[in-house]
């Protein structure tokens, strides 16, 4: 497909680090790099200008919670979610299986599709591969992702191996029901903790795998280390040619370590969740700004930092922000947040680009304090 194409630059020679660009129709993407997730079509309290000031190249938005408000014609009618919510920068849909994944009680999964409870007002829907199809594609996100199955973690082999299976099955039916040249279909990469059904994932992946890969799965209760074991298993089963996607992680730390064991792309709502709850990333581990030892602290968030935040408030006018309810504390914090998450991005990038990669990840978890990454 002609308008996407990704481009390996350069690999770490000491990690799996790597640089590349993804063209897409509406821009291209250095890689590697963090995506703000703007589920509802729109990233939680702020404009696009502001994205674009922190450095966003690209943001998400979700199939299922679009598809019940406003509805995907609603949005198809006005030309897309580029035009909808006045972003000209490329847009990635999730295709809702994770959603649907975290239903539970509300779901029933069959070879057809899902039948689900919408969790705004209890109404039945049924998704297929097919339907998803057609909501992604009415979005106009430039890259879309296939229906899947997603697994808890500490689920026992059997239903991974179904999962497997449905999934295998579902990304099959997407691919014959995608239609739209200008959206890149991602196959997802299931298996859970199973590293023989990852392997299983993977083959199923390939031949529906034209310029990305994606894997789910993974940050969903599961220790950190196993899911850095995964990636490493992963690594050299994963086409080279194209960028590999870790959906949903988004701690500083989980980037320097999934950069290195060649992910490309990662999203998380955790930036600006955690900015709703008082909570800032720093270089050096999380602070909970609400705390009343910030009263008097008249100093940016971060040293050093040039997000619009940093550059013109306190920690003590932040909390002051937080105690008195005011919408203005999380939007500060998002900003702060996502420009710390994505300038790290940037920063694994020129340091992959300038061969020393390896001694700016040493050095940046060393100074990191693991025992404050946990949310």
């Amino acid at each position: 497909m002609s308008l996407f194409n990704y481009e390996l630059i350069k690999e770490c020679p000491k990690t799996h680090a790597r640089a590349g660009i993804l063209h897409t129709p509406h821009g291209d993407i250095e890689t590697p790099i963090f995506m703000p997730v703007g589920t509802q079509a729109t990233v939680k309290g702020l404009r696009p200008e502001d994205l674009n000031e922190i450095g966003a190249q690209i943001i998400l938005s979700n199939t299922y919670h679009l598809y019940l408000r406003p509805g995907h014609e609603i949005v198809k009618s006005v030309g897309g979610l580029h035009q909808f919510m006045n972003w000209d920068k490329p847009i990635l849909t999730d295709s809702g299986g994770f959603q649907i994944f975290s239903l539970s009680s509300l779901r029933k999964i069959s070879d057809e599709g899902v039948e689900f409870k919408s969790h705004l007002n209890g109404a039945k829907h049924f998704i297929t591969p097919e339907k998803d199809m057609e909501i992604q594609e009415a979005l106009g996100a430039d890259i879309i992702m296939a229906f899947d199955q997603c697994t808890e973690a500490g689920c026992d082999y059997q239903k991974a191996v179904e999962a497997r299976r449905i999934t295998k099955l579902w990304l099959e039916r997407c691919y014959k029901a995608h239609r739209n040249e200008n959206q890149m279909l991602f196959p997802i990469v299931q298996g859970n903790v199973f590293k023989d059904l990852r392997k299983l994932c993977v083959e199923d992946c390939l031949p529906y795998a034209k310029c990305g890969i994606a894997i789910g799965g993974l940050s969903v209760g599961e220790e950190k280390s196993v899911m850095y074991d995964i990636l490493d298993f992963l690594h050299p089963l994963l086409p080279k040619s194209q960028p590999r996607y870790l959906m949903g992680v988004g701690s500083p730390d989980c980037l320097v370590e999934a950069f290195s064991r060649g992910v490309d792309m990662m999203d998380c709502v955790l930036p600006t969740r955690i900015a709703r709850n008082g909570t800032a990333f720093t270089r050096k581990g999380k602070l909970v700004i609400k705390n009343s030892k910030y009263k008097n602290d008249f100093s940016p968030l971060e040293q050093d930092c040039k997000c619009y935040t940093c550059r013109n408030f306190t920690k003590a006018y932040i909390r002051h922000l937080i105690n008195a309810g005011e919408m203005l504390a999380a939007e500060l914090l998002s900003i702060h947040n996502l420009y710390n998450l994505i300038n790290l991005a940037h920063d694994c990038r020129e340091a992959i680009l300038g061969d020393y990669f390896k001694d700016f990840k040493d050095e940046f978890l060393s100074n990191y304090d693991l025992s404050k990454s946990r949310f």
